[in-house]
This record gives C-alpha cells, sequence and structure tokens, in this order.
C-alpha cells in the first residue's frame, strides 16, 4: 500500500501538474485535461490498492503462517524441556534453512542435556551407595561392639580407622572429581615428563611390593594445564596400572610429543581384556572384577577421574587393550 501510494504521488508530481486543467479543442479533436485525467485514473487506482491491501493482508498471513510454523515447533519443545522432558525432539523436516538449523542444534543441545542429566543422576546414585557402605560398616562395627562387652578394642579401632580410611579416600576423590569437572583452576606450563617421573617416585614402593618393574622414558613435554591435576592424572594411571597387573610385571611410563599434543603414554602388563569391558572403565564406579586384586584396589574413580582432568584440560584419552595383555592408556593433551 505505501510503495503504491508513493508511486502514484510521483506520478503526480512529475507528471500530472504539468498537464493543463481543462481539455485542450484541437482540429483533430480535444487533449483532456487533468481533471479528466484524475477522474478517469482515480477509480482504477482505488481498486488497485485495494487489491493490494486484500492481497497483502491474506499473503502476509499465509507467509507468516508457513514461516513462523517452526518456531512454533521450537517453541513447544522448549516448554517441554523446562517441565522436565528432555527426550522430546524438534525433528524439523524440509529444506536446511536457517530454521532447521536452529532445530537441529536444539536437539542436539536436548541430547546432550539428557545424557548429562542421566550421567549425573546414576552417578549420584552410584556414590551415594558407596558412600553409605563404609558408614553402615561402622554402623554394624558399633552395634556389635556395644552388645559385645568382652570385644577386642584394638580390633575395633583398626577396622574403624580402615573402614574411616576408605570412606576419607572416596570422599577426597569425589571432591578431585568434582573439581575437574568445574574446570575450576588455573592453566600452567607444566613438563609431563616431570610429572610422571614424580608419580613414578611416589608409587614406587606399591611397585616392588607386588614385584612390578616401573620404567619411565621419554621426552620433555609440556602441556597447559594445572600441575596438581596433572599429578592426580598422572599417579591414578600409574597406580591403576601398578594394581591391575601381574605378579612380576611391569609398568611402562612414557612421554612424548605429536604435532602440538604432550603425549602421556602408560602400559602394562597383565590379563587379555574384552575391548567392550575396556570402554565402559572410565565410567564412575564401574570395576573391572576379574581383574581387581583386593589390596590397594582403589573406589573405582581412578579412570573416571583421569577421564574428567582429561576433558577438563581440552585433551583426549584412549583406552586399548595390548595384544600381550595388560591395558595401554594415552593422554593427549594441548602442548
Amino acid at each position: 500500500m505505501l510503495a503504491g501510494a508513493l508511486l502514484l504521488a510521483v506520478v503526480w508530481v512529475f507528471l500530472l501538474r504539468y498537464v493543463p486543467s481543462n481539455a485542450i479543442q484541437t482540429i483533430e479533436g480535444f487533449v483532456p485535461g487533468r481533471d479528466d485525467l484524475v477522474r478517469a485514473f482515480v477509480p482504477a487506482a482505488a481498486w488497485a490498492l485495494l487489491f493490494l491491501l486484500v492481497f497483502g493482508v491474506l499473503g502476509g498471513w499465509f507467509l507468516a503462517g508457513r514461516m513462523l510454523a517452526p518456531l512454533r515447533r521450537i517453541t513447544a519443545a522448549t516448554r517441554e524441556a523446562a517441565n522436565g522432558s528432555l527426550s522430546h525432539r524438534i525433528e524439523l523436516e524440509g529444506s536446511r534453512d536457517e530454521f532447521r538449523e536452529l532445530a537441529d542444534a536444539f536437539d542436539a543441545m536436548l541430547a546432550q542435556l539428557e545424557a548429562h542429566v542421566a550421567e549425573q543422576r546414576r552417578f549420584a546414585a552410584n556414590a551415594s551407595h558407596e558412600l553409605r557402605t563404609p558408614l553402615a560398616i561402622s554402623q554394624t562395627l558399633l552395634d556389635v561392639a556395644r552388645n559385645d562387652p568382652n570385644r577386642d578394642a584394638e580390633a575395633l579401632v583398626e577396622r574403624l580407622s580402615a573402614v574411616n580410611a576408605r570412606a576419607i579416600e572416596l570422599t577426597e576423590a569425589l571432591l578431585v572429581l568434582s573439581r575437574a569437572e568445574q574446570q575450576s583452576f588455573a592453566s600452567e606450563r607444566v613438563d609431563l615428563s616431570l610429572v610422571a617421573e614424580e608419580a613414578a617416585e611416589t608409587l614406587l614402593p606399591l611397585a616392588e611390593r607386588r614385584g612390578i618393574t616401573l620404567e619411565t622414558s621419554g621426552e620433555i613435554a609440556f602441556a597447559a594445564g594445572s600441575p596438581a591435576l596433572l599429578l592426580q592424572l598422572t599417579t591414578n594411571l600409574v597406580h591403576n596400572a601398578i594394581v591391575h597387573n601381574l605378579d612380576g610385571g611391569t609398568v611402562e611410563v612414557g612421554t612424548s610429543m605429536r604435532a602440538g599434543w604432550a603425549v602421556l603414554t602408560v602400559e602394562n602388563t597383565g590379563d587379555r581384556l574384552d575391548p567392550a569391558l575396556v570402554e565402559t572403565l572410565t565410567e564412575p564406579f564401574r570395576r573391572g572384577t576379574e581383574r581387581i586384586r583386593g589390596d590397594h584396589a582403589g573406589v573405582g574413580l581412578g579412570l573416571a577421574i583421569v577421564k574428567s582432568i582429561v576433558r577438563a584440560h581440552g585433551g583426549t584419552l584412549a583406552l586399548a587393550p595390548r595384544d600381550a595383555g595388560g591395558l595401554r592408556a594415552v593422554v593427549s593433551l594441548p602442548a
């Protein structure tokens, strides 16, 4: 309507105002004047503008409905997600335009949120179960001691001390895992070769008690990250390699630089592992029961902590069974 009105105004300003108001009589007839042209042109222009109005309203309503239909689906999915239903997906069909890209991105976000919430619920349930176990054992020991006044107090203290130490170990592991997932650390320049040597030196007595040969080698490999968390990562990998090993076995720790990545490799001997089992070892509280020994077995969070620390540093963790038996863990961190 506005464009039509402007076009008529242009015709008036640049054309009609130069035409005489009255008709001009000539030998061959007469030339219509401005008034004649206006009387002939105004009704046709009015009908044209009326048609533009109707066509614009109906066409705009139809096009707006077609254009906004995907937004209504996205809005409905957003409301369902706000109400706690994360399983709903938009699955918008049609050409890959801006609405399709928005819907696909929203579906991907919902999938990640659903997986994250499920993982958090599973982790909370497992953590509650693991924390409840030492508390229940402590309560049982205290009840038995209360009902048996002649019970050996020293043995009771030792049992309670062991149970309490395991609860503390589990709690500290949970705190480290939470800190890694929140990425609440200052990034520094860390040499993985020195971190590997420190972790190996700390765990050398445990390896010697088990008759396991612990070897470290490799080149200087600088990575950006938290020295404390990277030491925790390396210690967990080496501890895991020592505990889940054969008597008289070996553990090899190496560092290297590969195309802008600082790489830490930990390999150990042991039984042949099922690749399907290896894929689940980084899940919290998931233990390979067929290869765990009773002492120093940990709380089932070692590799879960490693995975979280690696992810917080923007790196990758690859676990693979060795052909000769045992496990190979490769950590790649941005140099």
